[in-house]
């Protein structure tokens, strides 16, 4: 590998269903002796109440706080190589809606970022879950607790 190797491989918010050999390629990296990847779906309930599908919509600055976010990881843990992708637009029940992914030389500090990783694109990243419940009632939840 160059010096100028750049572990940021993929990051993207995107409306296009996600694809796990995407992902998965991207984190590819000989150096790496453990790949953490993380899939986060939509799920037939929330709070007790059956969902029916989800909406999610990204403020214009989603992808540059993706950018900022992968960076810190990058400079706190020995990653090899990162991706992370989110959707936008309507999801349902068992659509992707996240992933994300980590090549590290070790599993547990592959383990460790990817966490951090998905932890702080949840919290951080400008992205709105619009929640349809089966009822018809519907709620909208904000980036840091969706």
């Amino acid at each position: 590998m160059s010096e100028n190797h750049d572990p940021i491989r993929l990051l993207a918010v995107r409306e296009t269903p996600l694809s796990l050999d995407e992902v998965h390629a991207a984190v590819g990296d000989d150096a790496a002796g453990g790949t953490t990847l993380f899939v986060g779906t939509v799920r037939d309930h929330d709070g007790g109440k059956p969902v029916a599908a989800l909406e999610y919509s990204a403020h214009p600055t989603a992808e540059r706080e993706l950018r900022r976010i992968a960076e810190k990881i990058c400079a706190d843990f020995p990653v090899r190589a990162l991706a992370a992708v989110h959707r936008t637009g309507r999801l349902e029940i068992g659509d992707a809606a996240v992933i994300v992914a980590v090549s590290c030389p070790h599993r547990g500090e592959a383990f460790a970022a990817a966490r951090r990783l998905i932890d702080e694109l949840k919290h951080e990243v400008p992205i709105w879950k619009h929640q349809i419940f089966t009822d018809g009632e519907e709620e909208w939840v904000g980036a840091g607790s969706c």
